[in-house]
């Protein structure tokens, strides 16, 4: 089997598949909204899964230190940032990490910043446990690509405000933040005492050229005030499984995390998950430099087509497998534009106005597909355009 390959998921109760019919009105769409690969979870993981459901007992148990240590391991191979094993705690997600962070770290009414657009549940997590958004705009300059004003950002800060939420890599924009945006980021939340909460589940999904650097290993101070949101789904195509880890090194704040970590009793996870868990860390290296050059090579493919199809502005993403697409030459209305896509494309892609307004004119379109199945959506696109014309 070609390991990234075409899979056909329709029948397999994936959500991207089962929910056509509810969010697009059709089942008639190639779905390629939901942030999972339609690629082969790696095999390793699944013969580690196997191996284990040779024992006849599936009960309680607890994550292994060595599933830990391989997470661990991983992350100073490829990010160069020693985490130690106790600053680590078991998530069943990072949507769920980042709720018990607003409530370990503020109260309701304190404000949390949000960089928008962002992954749609930053808003939600915000509103659904009583805090006061506070949206701070991502601009863009001329050449597509996206940045934050750290003096802008100083101004919106007061006394209420308590957390930042960071995305990095970002979803949808696909940035990669350098490092001096990030020490001008955490000099702000460091002067004010606000609490930088970083998602960083795309962390592995990075491109040539570019390279992720965790907000917290960048001094000790910063390591201090910062809560990393880590796990496998995205790297290893391992959403299912369900686990993810939080990292606190600032012992006041790992204890204030954990009060409310208690409280929803997130416990340690299922026995498959922690199996795969340390399978994916510990033999993932190979399998993981041939996924990033086969999204490398989806993602030319977009900027090839993109260089043809000039009504549609593609900036290819530094990191994530996300195709934040510019549509706004075309000159349409987000429903219409939302329309276009399932009606005429035949595509079901993330409505770019659901990452906030700043994503009005915008769709997201998730490429960690097959190169052919790719080619497909891109050629559908095509043929919508043409006969728009």
């Amino acid at each position: 089997m070609d390991e990234f390959g075409e899979i056909d998921r329709s029948g397999s109760n994936a959500e991207k598949y089962t929910l056509r019919q509810k969010l697009f009105g059709t089942d008639n769409v190639q779905p390629m909204w939901v942030a999972d690969m339609d690629l082969a979870t790696p095999v390793y993981v699944l013969d580690a899964v196997r191996e284990r459901l040779i024992h006849p007992v599936l009960g309680y148990e607890i994550m292994k230190d060595s599933a830990y240590e391989a997470q661990c391991k991983w992350i100073h191979e490829h990010h160069d940032w020693e985490i130690k094993r106790e600053w680590l705690s078991y998530s069943p997600s990072v949507v769920a990490s980042i709720g018990c962070a607003i409530r370990a770290f503020s109260d309701e009414g304190d404000e949390v910043i949000v960089m928008s657009p962002v992954y749609p549940p930053f808003f939600s997590m915000v509103n659904e446990n009583n805090r006061h958004l506070i949206t701070h705009s991502l601009t863009q300059n001329s050449e597509g690509g996206y940045g934050f004003d750290s003096e802008l950002l100083r101004t919106q800060i007061t006394p209420k405000t308590k957390i930042l939420l960071l995305c990095s890599p970002h979803n949808p924009i696909g940035r990669v933040w350098r490092k001096n945006e990030l020490l001008a980021l955490g000099a702000v939340c460091l002067e004010y005492g606000v609490v930088i909460v970083s998602d960083e589940v795309h962390s592995d999904i990075v491109y040539e050229g570019h390279a992720h650097i965790p907000i917290a290993s960048l001094s000790d101070e910063l390591s201090e005030c910062t809560v990393t949101l880590l796990g496998p789904g995205k790297t290893f195509n391992m959403a299912g499984f369900g686990i993810s880890t939080v990292c606190i090194a600032s012992k006041k704040l790992r204890d204030l995390y954990d009060g409310q970590r208690r409280l929803v009793h997130f416990g340690d996870g299922a026995v498959l998950s922690h199996v795969a868990f340390e399978a994916a860390y510990t033999y993932g290296k190979e399998w993981h430099k041939a996924l990033i050059d086969h999204l490398q090579t989806n993602r030319d493919t977009i900027a090839q087509w993109s260089a043809q199809n000039t009504q549609i502005r593609f900036i290819p993403p530094q990191g994530t497998y996300l195709a934040w697409v510019d549509c706004r030459k075309l000159g349409m209305g987000d429903r219409e534009l939302r329309e276009f896509f399932i009606q005429k494309a035949g595509l079901g892609l993330s409505a770019g106005l659901s990452f906030g307004r700043e994503g009005s004119g915008f769709m997201r379109l998730n490429f960690a597909v097959s190169t052919s199945a790719l080619e497909i959506a891109l050629a559908k696109i095509g043929t919508a355009l043409k006969e728009r014309k």
